[in-house]
């Protein structure tokens, strides 16, 4: 296998506002940026030099009747033009890399932050706009480092070209110098106008292409309750909105895009045609005429580069707030201090995840070196218990507990406290769970739900092994969760390529494998959250058993409503109207407890009796 290469730390970026997040993509790459500024300023600046050598040779060459003069003069505006597209070439180039760089590194630090703060993501930003901004608005943001380049040129340029028509006439050059200022006042009521437009355009967009992912997610489940055309509509009528929000941002760019070409144009007239007539007047030759006619024409070129920059800079500023406010989105204050690792190096990275934690000997309860524990609160150094002031639940090291929960919204905030996604008052070993780092808490308790996401790759990839995993661990959480037919059934087994969400396989076998990977893991604590109620009473009741022989002597949560994984558990508490109301064995709940028995036995009392 080929050696790994470390990616580079694409740093920390500057998230107070758009433009320190767009100042720190130009801070990331400054001697890119610096190459990129000299050639646009080289290419801007060139571009002046062609109307000068063709007013030398009309005044040297044609005016004279000198034909070795005007082959000189020729001769050098060839030169010239080979080396305006040299520059051109290589002013174009840098700047793609320096927009293909501010691109990466975006994804790079989105990427990194989604996945540092998991579980809180969907409650503060919906999947709409975390989409967006990781599409269109990485790439506008990308584009307005156009401005360091071209656009620093652009400025140049326009200083270099008025100093030369102040040599030949101050009035020209007034007249420049005052000219690109009132297109700018001209242009910027439309700018603020598309700024605030785009703002609006951006966030509908982002609620309606999370909308459409949960009608598609959803969409056999609406077709089953009539639901369908009921939501097709409600789309419908959102889109319409979003249309119009579109149309009128549109109109803005039109006007944007029309004055663009238009104010620049009008502008050279003007210029041109008061040349004339001081070429009339004799105040300026022929020659003269020809090279303020190309001075301005060429000042087309840094006008267009400064109104196009300012049209990408608004909407670079509306994607930088965005994509600014999603990586200022954090946790939930459910830690101290050191709930987060150093970033982006090999040491950083999580302690179970590290090759000497990965093998045997390091995998203990609660095995991670205390070298790279990170500080804050002590968490247990061995088993502990935990406990869940909210509902009273106490599950005891060690044992394999088993939660009986009337309401599935109660059962998910219950797994949430005890993992710690929510602040909370749960207490591990005596220790305000909401105190020790975080990293510790991920480390040691595992909150796996039967239909957590299933990322594309191999099935090895899916089970989370590593190249050091040997086939006989993985095999046995495999056979734990019964689910070695499905390794059986591929054509390449471990190494079998699946798709996104596991599409492919059934039901049933994505929860299998769901289990068996968080099983892989071997974590202290296990908190399950109805792992088999996708399969068949037969796979379930061999789950039950393998599970308890596998999990014996380490703390294991089951919370479900199966009377075949709540036979197994060593002590059930039944959760009604979200307290416990009994705890026991599961035969003696359901004997004693007529709630739990209605609960577990699904309407069939007599069936379990």
């Amino acid at each position: 296998m080929p050696p790994q290469i470390p990616h580079p730390d694409p740093g920390t970026p500057d998230t107070r506002g758009p433009m320190r997040y767009l100042w720190w993509l130009v801070r990331c790459q400054p001697w890119r940026v610096l190459r990129g500024s000299l050639l646009g300023t080289a290419w801007m600046i060139g571009l002046s030099a062609r109307p000068y050598l063709i007013a030398r040779a009309v005044d040297d060459g044609l005016r004279t009747g000198d034909t070795r003069a005007l082959a000189l003069w020729v001769a050098a505006i060839v030169v010239a033009g080979v080396g305006l597209s040299y520059l051109g070439i290589m002013r174009h180039r840098t700047m793609t890399f320096i927009r293909e760089d501010a691109k990466a590194r975006s994804a790079e630090v989105l990427l990194r932050h989604l996945s540092r703060i998991g579980a809180v993501l969907p409650r503060r930003v919906g999947a709409g706009e975390v989409s967006t901004i990781g599409g269109s608005d990485i790439d506008w943001t990308a584009q307005v480092l156009t401005l360091t380049g071209p656009g620093v040129g652009a400025v140049v340029a326009y200083g270099v070209i008025a100093v030369v028509l102040w040599s030949i006439s101050p009035m020209l050059a007034f007249c420049v110098l005052v000219g690109v200022p009132v297109v700018g006042l001209v242009v910027g009521p439309l700018l603020r106008r598309l700024e605030r437009a785009e703002s609006v355009y951006r966030r509908q967009q982002g609620a309606l292409t999370a909308r459409s992912g949960d009608i598609v997610a959803g969409l056999r489940v609406l077709a089953g309750v009539g639901g369908r055309d009921l939501f097709a509509r409600r789309y419908a009528a959102r889109s319409q909105e979003l249309r119009a929000e579109g149309y009128r941002v549109g109109a803005v760019n039109s006007w944007i895009d029309a004055a663009t070409v238009a104010i620049p144009g009008l502008f050279l007239a003007a210029v041109v045609w008061l040349t004339a007539r001081m070429a009339v007047t004799g105040d300026v030759t022929i020659g003269e005429l020809v090279a303020v006619y190309g001075y301005v024409a060429t000042l087309i070129v840094p006008v267009w580069f400064l109104l196009e920059g300012s049209h990408q800079l608004i909407r670079g500023r509306v994607a930088a707030r965005r994509i600014a406010d999603l990586l200022n989105v954090t946790p939930d204050d459910v830690g101290g201090p050191g709930r987060r690792w150093p970033d982006s190096t090999p040491e950083a990275r999580r302690p179970d995840q590290t090759p000497e934690a990965r093998r045997p000997e390091a995998r203990r309860p609660g095995s991670v070196p205390e070298a790279r524990r990170p500080p804050g609160p002590a968490a247990p150094d061995g088993p502990g218990d935990l406990h869940d002031p909210v509902t009273g639940l106490t599950v005891r090291a060690g044992s394999l507990t088993g939660v009986a929960v009337d309401d599935p919204a109660t059962a998910v905030a219950l797994a949430d406290r005890l993992g710690r996604y929510v602040v909370s008052g749960v207490t591990w070993g005596g220790v305000p769970l909401r105190d020790v780092a975080l990293d510790e808490v991920r480390a040691r308790i595992l909150v796996a739900d039967h239909d957590s996401y299933l990322f594309a790759g191999t099935l090895r990839d899916i089970l989370g092994a590593g190249a050091d995993d040997d086939d006989e661990r993985i095999g046995a959480a495999l056979r734990t969760a019964s689910a070695q037919d499905v390794v059986d059934a591929l054509p390449a087994g471990l190494d079998t390529p699946i798709d996104a969400r596991a599409r492919t396989l059934s039901g049933g076998q994505r929860q299998r494998l769901r289990l068996a990977r968080a099983l892989h893991r071997e974590p202290e604590v296990l908190i399950l959250i109805d792992p088999t109620s996708a399969v068949d009473a037969h796979t379930e009741a061999r789950i039950a058993e393998r599970l308890r022989t596998a999990r014996a002597g380490r703390t294991t949560v089951l919370i479900a409503t199966s009377p075949l994984l709540l036979g197994r558990a060593d002590l059930v508490a039944h959760v009604s109207a979200g307290r416990v109301t009994g705890t026991g064995g599961h035969t003696d709940l359901f004997d004693s407890d007529p709630a739990y028995r209605h609960l577990v036995a699904r309407g069939s009392e007599e069936a379990y009796r």
